[in-house]
């Protein structure tokens, strides 16, 4: 089944989507918020792939679907950590720095915890207050779990994941070095992150969703400009599962907890890239410097997933970066 949650309310009003993301039905009746769904997924799940059953087969009273209109399906959640699954993405960016890179990151994942107090909209601008920071896209794939008891193992936490769905992480480039020499992690440098309109289950994925993993491309178009479509599930290092069971090892997680991929990246390079800094060190590599400039104000970052028929399954991120005013 597909879920999204409308731009009601801090916490978003929980509808269900048709296959195609043509038509959408309600389903606060049956929780009023996707947190509210999580929290008694037992009980809530059947019942909306009742509705989603419905809804395909137009038992029921249906509207367009608009993913304008949509907030993340998230707006806000009790956690938000992103690992960095293609350990080649980043053995090439410390490589382009000529840092060498510990052995452990092939295994061992590498993550973060990211601010979840508010979530940017699937079509939410993005506003920054100086381009000098260094504005970049990223585009990865996250899940949405469960409640996860700690400790849990790899070969058990794929079966706590309730939904699938598509990340714009939002980087800084230039504030990330000084504050990592600082040992003490990102924060100013990650502003909030958007995800996709439409979460969906991970049955919905088909022959597509398999060892943990997604197989599809993940596309990034900047400007109308394809920068990458590399395939998801491929040079993946972590599958979920593995993420997931790192996340937990000594702290449970609550239902709702979104676990991100970090940037897709795939060893070989002709399918382009999923974020700007890959570009960008692709170019210092090949010709000593880079020259594709970050994100400027006016930009517009759209990210979408195609299955084999061109079918848009979870919809379109679609951001524009616009200059960021304090309120009075």
């Amino acid at each position: 089944m597909k879920l999204a949650s409308l731009n009601k309310g801090r916490d978003g009003e929980l509808i269900v989507v048709s296959r195609d993301l043509s038509r959408y039905c309600g389903a606060a009746d049956i929780a009023p918020t996707l947190q509210a769904a999580l929290d008694a997924w037992d009980i809530t799940a059947p019942k909306l792939r009742a509705r989603f059953a419905a809804l395909q087969d137009n038992e029921i009273t249906s509207f367009p679907f608009d993913a304008a209109a949509c907030h993340s399906p998230l707006p806000r959640a009790y956690h938000w950590a992103d690992g960095s699954a293609y350990v080649n993405h980043v053995e090439l960016v410390r490589r382009a720095r000529g840092a060498e890179m510990p052995e452990s990151f092939w295994n061992d994942p590498l993550m973060y915890q990211g601010g979840s107090d508010k979530f940017l909209g699937p079509c939410e601008q993005i506003a920054v207050a100086d381009t000098d920071w260094g504005i970049d896209f990223e585009a990865e794939v996250a899940v949405i779990t469960g409640d996860v008891p700690m400790g849990i193992g790899a070969g058990n936490a794929g079966d706590i994941i309730r939904l699938v769905m598509l990340v714009n992480d939002v980087s800084l480039r230039n504030l990330i070095p000084a504050e990592l020499a600082k040992g003490f992690g990102f924060y100013q440098s990650k502003p909030s992150s958007a995800f996709s309109p439409v979460a969906v289950t991970p049955d919905e994925l088909g022959h597509h969703w398999h060892g943990g993993k997604l197989h599809l491309d993940l596309h990034a178009v900047l400007n109308g400009r394809k920068i990458g479509a590399p395939n998801a599930g491929v040079d993946m290092t972590f599958n979920f599962p593995q993420l997931i069971a790192h996340a937990a090892k000594t702290r449970p997680l609550g239902a709702g907890t979104i676990i991100g991929s970090g940037t897709v990246s795939n060893v070989d390079r002709s399918a382009g890239s999923c974020c700007l800094a890959e570009v960008r060190m692709l170019e210092i590599l090949a010709d000593g410097k880079p020259v594709t400039p970050f994100m400027q104000f006016g930009d517009r970052i759209e990210i979408a997933m195609y299955d084999e028929h061109g079918e848009n399954i979870f919809g379109t991120i679609s951001q524009r970066v616009v200059e960021y005013t304090e309120p009075h």
